[in-house]
């Protein structure tokens, strides 16, 4: 097993008390199971995506390096169902497991399949609500008389978040795909995002030839 270790501040980080609850958690779960586990940790980091570690932890299990990812809680593994939801589905797609200590999700057992479920209706349902939210904003910009070339359709957060990724080296296929898996809507309401969208936003807000 892979067990994946995340604290959000550098305050943690310095006094290890997040990491340590964390550590002897998992540890005992992995001597209660006769499991071994090898760890990995992002520290300081945001749950709001997929940072480097836990990036590297999916990559050995699609690899088949590991047969499974364990956590202590649901938020330590990711900040929103939907970004959960998508580990979850590519837990059951690969066929690798996935144990949260907090809430019983276990894919190897019925009940944590059913908790599996129950989080993807939750994340089905996110999205579903964050869509029509983006379509009532548009038909209000619309009947506003708002063209969407006077101002990015994209929320400024989610606008400064492409600048960032692409001016720490991410290519714009690498950021589109990552936005798409998180489960964030297009400027046009769609749940997959394109290269040229995520280059042209970007271009149009550094005002620079990207």
């Amino acid at each position: 097993m892979i067990g994946y270790i995340r604290v959000s501040t550098e305050e943690q980080e310095r006094s290890g008390l997040g990491v340590e609850a964390q550590q002897e958690a998992l540890d005992a779960e992995c001597e209660r199971r006769g499991w071994t586990a090898e760890f990995v940790a992002d520290l300081g980091r945001s749950g709001k995506e997929v940072n480097p570690q836990l990036r590297h932890a999916l990559d050995l299990l699609a690899s088949g390096q590991a047969d499974g990812l364990m956590v202590s809680k649901l938020d330590r593994l990711a900040r929103s169902v939907r970004h959960a939801s998508a580990i979850i589905n590519d837990a059951q797609e690969r066929g690798w497991n996935l144990v949260v200590l907090d809430n019983a999700l276990d894919l190897s057992t019925p009940g944590g399949r059913a908790m599996a479920n129950m989080l993807a209706t939750f994340a089905e349902l996110e999205r579903d609500l964050i869509s029509t939210r983006t379509k009532e904003a548009l038909a209000a910009r619309a009947r506003r008389g708002d063209l969407n070339g006077r101002r990015s359709a994209i929320p400024a957060g989610l606008l400064r978040r492409i600048v960032l990724s692409r001016e720490a080296g991410a290519s714009f296929s690498r950021i589109a795909r990552e936005l798409t898996a998180e489960g964030f809507l297009s400027p046009t309401g769609l749940d997959i995002w394109q290269e040229s969208t995520v280059r042209r936003a970007y271009a149009a807000t550094t005002r620079t030839e990207a």
